[in-house]
């Protein structure tokens, strides 16, 4: 009798495996292999500790897009998104010990402007997300460009920013680790123990019933966009901090790969289904995927094209499954 209860407990956790998380963990496994045969130095935990570090900051971008995601939308502002972060943090620090205490939450601040106006877009004026956020990112260029007059920002990282993004509060753990687990940890939190992460699913899996359900959707798209473009302004911040300075276009080579890291994680790209375990295993799993490309000197141009190859092989054995209810 036991061995049957035992054998249906196996079962059980099994069937509860997203087979597209397990095959992203699988992948990792396999990467770490191909990529050891490259390097010796691929498997040391010195290096597995720099690779994780560099997957934070796609990290903390891919959270806002899988939450955009998961409703059934898209954000292709996050570029621009990241780029004005980053630049608007550094601009801040040049006003004394004010600006330099509000750097970070300014950067932040101007990053969730985008976003709320991408929400009010598709919520309240019903204009296509694809439509409205290629509209604000090119909008956002356009400021930058104005601002540093088409010259590379001269203004440099605060302290704080080159800290969160280099430093160690924990022996041999970046910080941006750390913040990475932070924001993860807040994801996980208000996507499975709140009325929030709720309507988010429901508006994934069906807009038109969770409305009729009592669910203010157009309140929920506003603020979910409104995070997707705070967290890229915060992945800005922290490359900023990481380069000491902000720079022209930092946030172009992070769309597709967030995109990419959220879809390979499992997530529905019609929205409604996806965990954040499979959005870690999908950043873990681009990150490394980079890294050899990069031992391979793929140049960054065939990356992307790889990068696109995935989005489209995930959605063909992902995205049209029936979204769980």
């Amino acid at each position: 009798m036991s061995d049957i209860s035992s054998g249906r407990g196996r079962n059980g956790i099994w069937k509860r495996i997203d087979p597209a998380v397990a095959t992203a963990f699988g992948c990792i496994v396999l990467l770490l292999l191909v990529g050891s045969l490259y390097s010796s130095n691929f498997l040391h935990l010195e290096y597995l500790l720099l690779q994780l570090k560099v997957a934070s900051f796609l990290g903390v971008i891919a959270t806002g897009a899988m939450l955009v995601i998961l409703l059934g939308q898209i954000d292709l502002s996050a570029p621009w998104a990241i780029t004005t972060g980053a630049m608007m943090s550094c601009a801040a620090a040049a006003y004394g010990p004010t600006g330099v205490a509000l750097a970070i939450p300014f950067g932040i601040l101007c990053g969730m402007a985008i976003g709320i106006v991408n929400g009010i877009g598709v919520a309240y004026l019903r204009i296509p997300a694809m439509i409205i956020t290629l509209a604000t990112n090119a909008v956002a260029q356009g400021l930058m460009v104005v601002y540093t007059g088409g010259f590379s920002p001269q203004d440099e990282a605060t302290e704080a920013m080159r800290y969160i993004a280099t430093g160690f509060l924990i022996p041999s753990v970046p910080n941006a680790v750390l913040v990475w687990i932070v924001v993860g940890a807040g994801a996980v939190f208000f996507l499975s123990r709140t009325t929030f992460g709720r309507a988010v699913y429901g508006i994934g899996n069906s807009e038109r019933a969770a409305y009729l359900s009592g669910i203010d959707t157009r309140r929920i798209l506003v603020l979910a966009f409104a995070v997707s473009g705070g967290l890229s302004a915060l992945g800005g911040v922290l490359l900023a901090g990481y380069s000491s300075k902000a720079a022209q276009s930092m946030g172009d080579v992070y769309l597709l790969p967030a995109i990419a890291a959220v879809v390979l994680g499992g997530t529905s790209i019609l929205g409604g289904r996806g965990s954040y375990l499979g959005t870690v295993a999908g950043v873990i799993l681009i990150t490394l995927l980079q890294s050899i490309l990069s031992v391979m000197q793929i140049p960054e141009a065939g990356r992307q094209v790889i990068y696109g190859i995935v989005i489209v092989v995930m959605l063909l054995l992902y995205g049209r499954a029936p979204a769980s209810r």
